[in-house]
């Protein structure tokens, strides 16, 4: 940050510590070598007993900070950083994840409050993630499996669509808050953008819209679904399943990319992992069973209609072999004529 008067810790090959001065410039950011630098002019902060050490596995910096006397000290603005890099002296450019840029506090130092953008960011992208992986990552698919398999077959459930139906927009609407919340804080994020979280959301937000107003709106209020004797209504049903199968999977793929943005502890994507792995073992489990129904019942029409057709061949050949039930006669009970 332009302006800062900090103090850097430097780790060197060697395994030794040193500590000193910098002042970060606009020449700073434009690739201008960060070199040690004294600040002892009468209206700038003054740094003195520079320390660094280890404690607890930990690097500790500490110093003794000297304001000038027109600093407003209710506003101190307090930054910190980690780096991977150093040249001897010179902290090469650290980097710009999420925990980096909001390394950033703002100290009242008459009331020793801080007050932190970066934490409050942070909750709003816990929030973010929980309604994303709640909405889109775990209520749409089982919306998804209670149609698939509770519709017909192998299960009839006459209450399907409307669980499905339910399911989807309980899900869909805690999907779409997380989602508005993710563009609150894109817009608030000046030095970020994750393009590829980005456009990934807006497609799955797009579509998915699209299919609750094709579910809800077009089918239940307007009755405008196609009825099962249209002639274009397998399409319709190949685009709809198709497109739901191809958003789940959208959907999947960027709740790991936010996991990787957001680093939070590993549980979260073990978590995550573990519903996925939840979902596929419902899906497998309920496919066997559709499929072990299906040749089933199969066999079992294979053998009615066998059976049927023995029937109707018995039923055919039974005139021939009694002869219509006249004595053997092709005439019936009349017989040949009698003469006297």
């Amino acid at each position: 940050m332009i302006g800062t008067r900090a103090m850097f810790g430097i780790k060197y090959k060697n395994r030794s510590f040193g500590v000193d001065t910098y002042n970060i410039t606009s020449g700073t950011k434009l690739g201008c070598q960060l070199l040690p630098s004294k600040l002892d002019e009468d209206d700038d902060v003054i740094f003195s007993n520079l320390q660094i050490r280890n404690q607890l596995d930990l690097v500790v910096i500490s110093a003794t900070i000297d304001l000038p006397s027109k600093y407003y000290i209710s506003r101190l603005h307090h930054v910190w950083q980690v780096g991977d890099e150093a040249d001897g002296n010179e902290p090469k450019k650290h980097p710009t994840t999420l925990q980096n840029v909001d390394s950033t506090e703002t100290i009242d130092l008459k009331t020793s409050i801080g007050h932190s953008v970066g934490q409050h960011r942070r909750h709003l992208r816990t929030v973010h993630g929980i309604l994303n992986i709640v909405g889109w990552g775990i209520l749409l698919p089982l919306g998804v499996i209670l149609a698939r398999y509770f519709r017909q077959f192998p299960y009839q459930w006459k209450y399907w669509f409307i669980a499905h139906i339910n399911i989807q927009i309980v899900g869909y609407t805690l999907g779409t808050i997380g989602w508005a919340i993710g563009l609150v804080l894109g817009h608030s994020s000046r030095y970020y953008t994750f393009r590829i979280h980005r456009i990934l959301a807006i497609f799955i937000f797009t579509f998915t819209t699209l299919q609750v107003v094709e579910s809800w709106v077009l089918m239940l209020a307007l009755g405008l679904k196609p009825k099962a004797s249209a002639e274009y209504r397998e399409y319709w049903d190949m685009y709809h399943h198709f497109l739901g199968y191809a958003l789940l999977a959208l959907i999947s793929v960027n709740i790991f990319q936010g996991i990787a943005i957001l680093k939070p502890e590993h549980t979260w994507k073990w978590a995550y992992i573990g519903v996925l792995g939840a979902l596929a073992a419902i899906t497998v489990a309920f496919e066997i069973r559709t499929w072990v129904k299906f040749l089933q019942s199969s066999k079992k029409e294979k053998e009615n209609e066998k059976d049927n057709n023995k029937s109707d061949a018995q039923a055919r050949i039974g005139p021939l072999v009694g002869g219509g039930g006249g004595g053997g006669h092709p005439g019936g009970d009349e017989g040949p004529p009698q003469f006297s």
